[in-house]
């Protein structure tokens, strides 16, 4: 590419940078490694009118934040995150949709010789096709097998790599004959930028629900401390008044005092037996009612009973 359309691409790439980052207030950092030009393409697509994907060297990135900080110093917050192969996906709708469709675009790869897993790789009890000629090469990984109807036969689930492990060449080779492809590829989200702050991508999953309960927990905890201490605030307020009640209402049933909403407990000390006695009349009220139901149910249980399922003239 000749210099001059070099530099042009370079001043181009700039403005569309600055463009997206005044148009979108929220982004995702996303790594983007062993995701092919074809996967990326489909990425794109399915985000047509939910987000936009901008890839570039990062020197070029940093470059065009550092240029744009006068007009929105929120986005120094983003330069230390642009380190490795990484890229922005643009968003301005539901950060957790966007999110939902970039985890759904991953593709099924072979484990390669010398990669690290991201997951653990699990190889079933199955019958593996392969003739007896390979029971050596299990027998080098330690896989316990037999030989059924001419095939080799693993025996038992083998827990053939474990995460953050790289991959040798044997457990390649063993994947590729069994046909297995256990990693999956696609642009991992490492962070969350959102009008100046940057944050996990676990922070989405955080429900209205969840944040109502932490907050009303520490509601509860600033009314104790301040009950505790005798220090008045918002949450306090309101268990103070109802515990100063409390002894205004205990001052007045000890005392002539009289007031509105101290007749009833007086009256309750003055004769505890009526409020006793209102229960069980309210009860017998009702027993009357459930014995008539009663009744009338077995009665019609025992004509159905008489009857034995014949009418008169039958």
């Amino acid at each position: 590419m000749p210099k001059e359309d070099r530099s042009k691409w370079k001043a181009d790439y700039i403005i569309r940078m600055v463009n997206l980052l005044d148009e979108y207030p929220k982004c995702f950092i996303v790594r983007a490694d062993n995701v092919g030009s074809k996967q990326m393409q489909q990425i794109r697509i399915s985000l047509r009118g939910q987000g936009i994907v901008l890839m570039g060297k990062n020197t070029i990135m940093r470059k065009a934040i550092r240029g744009h900080l006068e007009h929105n110093p929120n986005l120094e917050s983003l330069l230390p995150h642009l380190k490795g192969n990484v890229g922005l996906v643009f968003c301005k709708g539901d950060l957790a949709d966007v999110r939902t469709l970039l985890l759904q675009n991953k593709v099924a790869a072979p484990a390669k010789a010398g990669a690290i897993a991201p997951v653990d790789v699990m190889v079933p009890a199955q019958n593996t096709g392969l003739g007896p000629e390979k029971t050596s090469f299990f027998q080098a990984l330690s896989i316990a097998t037999k030989i059924s109807r001419g095939s080799i036969e693993i025996l038992n689930t083998v827990h053939l790599i474990k995460v953050d492990e790289k991959v040798g060449a044997s457990e390649a080779t063993l994947l590729s004959m069994l046909k297995i492809f256990p990693f999956s590829y696609g642009l991992v989200i490492e962070n969350v930028y959102d009008n100046g702050s940057v944050f996990q991508p676990n922070i989405l999953d955080i429900t209205d629900a969840q944040l109502h309960e932490r907050f009303l927990a520490g509601v509860r905890n600033v009314a104790s401390v301040s009950l505790q201490i005798g220090y008045p605030t918002l949450a306090s307020v309101p268990h103070s008044v109802v515990n100063g009640f409390k002894n205004v209402l205990a001052l007045a049933c000890a005392t002539d005092i009289e007031f509105k909403e101290a007749e009833q407990a007086k009256a309750f000390i003055a004769d505890p037996s009526a409020f006793v006695a209102a229960a069980p009349a309210q009860a017998a009220e009702e027993a009357p009612k459930e014995a008539a139901k009663e009744e009338k149910k077995e009665e019609s249980d025992s004509e159905s009973d008489d009857d034995m399922g014949f009418g008169l003239f039958d």
